[in-house]
């Protein structure tokens, strides 16, 4: 039942991998082609390449057409087998420049290179030579492996690609392991390993079902549905897995910083809009193609250009005060600080002159404002401005005159939590 509902799936989903890997494919090609003198770029897009083709190629609907094209009842068994090999070294391949730098011309890494080249070139040759010294004239689309598996030649073949490719599942999956364990990884990139890892785990799988059901033959035993439905599953969920591990160190990396300038410029919004009030002219225009970090810097300025004139009217005094009773009430020293000059900030603009702001003039404000620093914390700031409740708990503190040694917090403002937010 089980079996059967997987050689279902994979018939009805089979496309799913190959639009995955025509997605991975696509988020790298800009790359690919901005940076075509980067040869790791290269051996990226490639591989990717490969792989979609082998899961077009292998996809039953295709496999008819290719024998009918050809007018070879199986061809398409020696061309998906060469593209699996073609797919396989050059993974490894990829692995071993990607591990250790292309720069390195270290004598292990050429032999590497030279044996995985030498050795998947000579399996392609192999195959297609005991395809032709082979008899298959009935096609198979599903199950060409097991119902040639006692077919001399044929059988030679089978056996040939399916050890390869165990082979070289086994050596990528060591690799991989032994490169996530490394000191010094990055976050997306040790996410990325460890789902390329996952993928190559579950090729192995394909590789095992297959092996399986093809030995099931040659004993004259019948376990067909392990090559026919849970291989093709099994390489279905590795591709995707692969895919998603290729475009992960990338991908998730260029997400991660587009999400936090995004999140920079939304926690920049309470500020912005008390400067709008203070400036009257609008605030910043709206560029509808600007791209995200032009949106946040042109935000930060317009902050700062407001807030220049606004700080000679900050009561520095005022400020201590705010800090003093801000840590009093459990706040830590950085939120403290953010709180004092947001109390500071929301004095000044309740009480001082708007037109006096852009004017020449020295300003109403008491002590000596710390410009710079002010500026600079701009996001703390705004932030400090999302919690009213504590700006208000801190004001009423200050104003009880509950700074000192043994002040108390004053009634009705129990309720605040200005360490919080």
């Amino acid at each position: 039942m089980v079996t059967t509902f997987l050689g279902e799936l994979y018939g009805s989903f089979a496309w799913i991998p190959t639009g995955v890997l025509a997605a991975a494919l696509a988020l790298k090609l800009p790359a690919v082609i901005r940076l075509w003198r980067e040869p790791l770029l290269r051996a990226v897009g490639g591989l990717l390449l490969l792989a979609c083709a082998l899961f077009v190629s292998v996809t039953p609907s295709v496999i008819g057409w290719t024998n009918r094209v050809t007018g070879m009842p199986n061809f398409s068994a020696p061309w998906v087998y060469s593209l699996l090999m073609a797919y396989s070294g050059a993974g490894l391949l990829l692995l071993v420049a990607w591990r250790d730098g292309l720069s390195d011309r270290s004598n292990a890494t050429r032999r590497a290179r030279r044996w995985v080249i030498s050795v998947y070139s000579g399996v392609i040759v192999a195959l297609w030579v005991l395809f032709a010294l082979a008899d298959v004239p009935v096609e198979r689309v599903r199950d060409l492996d097991t119902y040639y598996a006692n077919t001399p030649f044929m059988r030679e073949e089978i056996l040939l690609y399916l050890l390869a490719h165990t082979v070289a599942v086994l050596i990528t999956v060591r690799l991989i392991w032994n490169w996530v364990r490394a000191d010094g990884l990055h976050g997306w990139l040790r996410w990325g390993l460890t789902s390329l890892g996952a993928g190559y785990v579950l090729d192995l799988v394909f590789d095992l079902a297959k092996l399986t059901a093809v030995v099931a033959r040659w004993t004259g035993h019948d376990l067909d549905t392990l090559s026919t439905d849970i291989a093709p599953c099994a390489a279905c969920l590795a591709a995707v897995l692969t895919a998603v591990g290729f475009i992960l160190p990338h991908t998730g990396q260029y997400l991660h910083d587009r999400l936090r300038v995004r999140l920079a410029h939304h926690r920049l919004r309470p500020l912005y809009v008390l400067m709008r009030t203070v400036d009257g002219a609008g605030g910043v225009p709206f560029l509808l193609f600007a791209a995200p970090e032009l949106r946040l810097t042109r935000r930060e300025t317009y902050i700062r250009d407001v807030l220049l004139p606004l700080a000679r009217h900050l009561d520095e005094d005022l400020r201590c005060r705010a800090q003093r009773a801000a840590l009093r009430l459990g706040c830590t020293p950085r939120r403290a600080k953010a709180l004092a000059a947001a109390v500071a900030i929301l004095d000044a603009v309740d009480s001082a002159d708007r037109p006096a702001l852009h004017g020449a003039g020295t300003g109403t404000g008491t002590g000596h404002p710390d410009t710079a620093d002010l500026l600079q914390e701009i996001g703390p700031l705004s932030r400090a401005l999302r919690r009213r409740d504590a700006i208000d708990a801190v004001r009423a503190m200050v104003r009880g005159g509950g700074t000192g040694a043994g002040a108390t917090e004053p009634a009705g403002t129990a309720h605040a939590n200005p360490a919080g937010g």
